[in-house]
């Protein structure tokens, strides 16, 4: 194992350029993948406390049968919660907000209606709600704030989609790039390959040092963005807390923990990984 150990560093000395290249790519290609799942995160926790407070109000007709428009309103496989507020009770709820409402309702009336309130399990399950609830007998109408869910829901979608595409393409050239740099090594030493083979030596005697330098490549990279990446995102969110502490940022450990350490584990099986296919192709190509 020391002589293996000695010829991966070796390997990486002589083709310094490519294993920094390669370091390089799959350090940031981390990075851009930590920062991306930390942003799904978030995105996922805000939008789970959107999704507490989006309501889809109906306004009911007058003489509307209130009791079966709530029960069918909690059937809705997307409703996880429905309530019936009488108009008596939005009054007074209005009236907490503006005083002078119960004054203005003592001269013309109340004018509000009968409402049913229903909590949604998701946010992009609004507007499938508010069409079903829409077409029922006694809704007069039907709000959900389609003005901010709508776009809240395709930019939280769009973001979390372009980020993975773009984590996909890095990761592929960090792929590519270590399939090069081990083929280059080899290449490099494919006199002395050529002699091991003529000596007897086995597959994966000859790969064994390519196969570590791939490894201790991809835990070097790692090792690097993880050390970049967590106090970053811990100095990130602590100025989030002080200029917008009504934002929900993800800070408990057994939530991070998990996507860091899935974040230095992917790195290691991808330099591991790439070594491994590169010496096989090029022990192959030999054959």
């Amino acid at each position: 194992m020391i002589y293996h150990l000695r010829q991966a560093l070796l390997a990486m000395r002589e083709n310094l350029t490519a294993t920094l290249a390669t370091l390089v790519t799959m350090t940031l290609t981390l990075l851009m993948l930590g920062a991306v799942l930390l942003l799904t995160l978030n995105v996922n926790r805000t939008l789970a406390q959107l999704e507490s407070q989006v309501e889809v109000a109906a306004f009911l007709e007058d003489g509307a049968d209130a009791a079966g428009l709530l029960q069918t309103a909690r059937s809705l496989p997307q409703v996880s919660a429905a309530t019936l507020v009488t108009r008596e009770q939005v009054l007074t709820e209005m009236t907490k907000d503006s005083p002078y409402t119960r004054d203005a309702a003592a001269l013309v009336g109340n004018p509000f209606p009968d409402t049913l309130r229903l909590r949604v399990n998701r946010v992009g399950d609004s507007r499938t709600v508010a069409a079903a609830v829409s077409a029922l007998p006694g809704v007069e109408d039907v709000e959900y704030g389609a003005g901010y869910v709508d776009p809240t829901v395709k930019t939280l979608t769009a973001v979390r989609g372009v980020g993975y595409a773009l984590v996909g393409l890095l990761l592929l050239g960090t792929l590519f790039n270590i399939l090069n740099a081990v083929r280059v090594a080899m290449y490099a030493r494919r006199n002395e390959i050529a002699v091991m083979r003529l000596l007897g030596a086995t597959r994966a005697f000859i790969r064994m040092p390519h196969v570590i330098e791939g490894l201790m490549v991809g835990v070097l990279a790692a090792v690097i963005a993880l050390a970049v990446l967590t106090p970053g995102y811990l100095q990130l969110v602590g100025r989030v807390q002080q200029l917008a502490p009504v934002f929900p940022v993800v800070t408990d450990q057994a939530t991070l923990m998990p996507v860091l350490g899935g974040v230095g584990l992917l790195g290691i099986l991808v330099g591991l990984l790439g070594s491994l296919f590169a010496t096989q192709r090029y022990l192959q190509e030999l054959e």
